[in-house]
Formats: C-alpha cells, sequence, structure tokens
C-alpha cells in the first residue's frame, strides 16, 4: 500500500469498525479484523460461534464506496443470501476471500445505537482536549440523544436534545452554534447535570 490516498481510506474504515469489536454487526457476526489490501480493504467477520463457524473476508474496494457505508454494506451481505461469481472467490489466511462490488448493493440502515455512537465520535474530537466540547451524553429514549456540551470560555453546561434519526452532518457542524441561541434555551430542573437544556430534535 503505497499510495497516501489508500492509507487514509484504509485508517478512515479502521476508525470506523473499531465499535463493531464490542457488538456484533448483525446476530451471530463478529468483526475480526480490518486488513490492508492493494487499492482495497478486506473486512474479517466471523459468522457463528466462537467454537463452531467460519471467518470470511470481504473485500471492498477504496474508490467504490465512502468509509461511512461500509457497515450498512456489510450488514446487507450478512443478513441476505447473496450470490458470488467464481472469480468473485478467493482464498487468504485460511478464510473465504469475497470480493464485494458495493455499487451493486444497497447499504441496510444504521441502526440508532449506531447512529449515536457516528455522532458522538463526530463531535469528540481528541485534538480538542484541552478544551473539549462534548462532556458527555445519555439516550433518553430510543431515538432521542442528550448531549452534555460546554462552550469553550463559556460558564455552564448545556443539555442538547437531539432525534438520532433525523441527526444530520449539518446539525452537527451547528451545534455549537444552536446550543448558544437563546430561542432554543429552557430550564432544566429535572436534570441536575446541565444548566438548561436546548431542544434540537426539530432541528
Amino acid at each position: 500500500m503505497t499510495s497516501p490516498e489508500d492509507r487514509q481510506q484504509q485508517a478512515a474504515v479502521c476508525r470506523l469498525l473499531l465499535y463493531y469489536l464490542n457488538a456484533p454487526i448483525v446476530e451471530g457476526c463478529r468483526l475480526r479484523g480490518v486488513l490492508p489490501a492493494p487499492a482495497a480493504v478486506r473486512i474479517a467477520i466471523h459468522a457463528g460461534d466462537n467454537k463452531e463457524g467460519a471467518t470470511f473476508l470481504y473485500e471492498i474496494p477504496h474508490d467504490s464506496i465512502a468509509p461511512y457505508y461500509i457497515p450498512g454494506i456489510l450488514r446487507t451481505v450478512l443478513t441476505g443470501t447473496q450470490l458470488y461469481g467464481s472469480s468473485d472467490i478467493g482464498e487468504a489466511m485460511g478464510m473465504t476471500l469475497i470480493h464485494l462490488h458495493p455499487e451493486e448493493i444497497t447499504p441496510d440502515p444504521e441502526p440508532v445505537q449506531g447512529q449515536a455512537v457516528t455522532l458522538l465520535r463526530a463531535l469528540s474530537d481528541p485534538g480538542d482536549d484541552e478544551d473539549p466540547f462534548l462532556i458527555g451524553f445519555l439516550m433518553l429514549s430510543h431515538e432521542v440523544l442528550r448531549l452534555y456540551v460546554q462552550r469553550p470560555g463559556q460558564p455552564g453546561i448545556i443539555g442538547a436534545d437531539i432525534c438520532l434519526t433525523g441527526a444530520s452532518t449539518a446539525l452537527i457542524t451547528s451545534l455549537p452554534t444552536l446550543v448558544a441561541e437563546e430561542q432554543y434555551r429552557r430550564p432544566a430542573p429535572d436534570d441536575p447535570h446541565c444548566g438548561f437544556r436546548v431542544d434540537l430534535t426539530g432541528w
């Protein structure tokens, strides 16, 4: 792997899939690894329990899809019946290697918990450790997440409620500005962890 773009893509997929070391991608299927390959990433998935089952390597070309869509592609492949041509099947390190064509696969939507992880990662930039914005979170319901944030240089903690199913990149990017707007602020007498709350569930 010599291309800087390939290394960046590989690193992005690796970071994205770390969450699945603790939780199955789909029922009965767990992440075993993310391996580099020429112009592609290979994702090792173990199907079955630890003693039984088999591990498969799914190869996805770097230029076929953005890293964000890879978990959805894997969910689709692992939960449905897939047909592969003989040229798409191989073997590597004792695992069955399957070359995927993501442009032909509709990604399965991200479950709500996965959406929460994606959003929290986006707001938890390690470069902001000296002056962090996101300092806590709480799932209030299946779809509503409360983010505990503190604006740099400003006193007080704000509880910002967002709806995960409608959360967009625009909302994440605008969050520091939105929590500063008086029109969204409400008292938070039932939550001792913030001075006031901001309802962005309809944003």
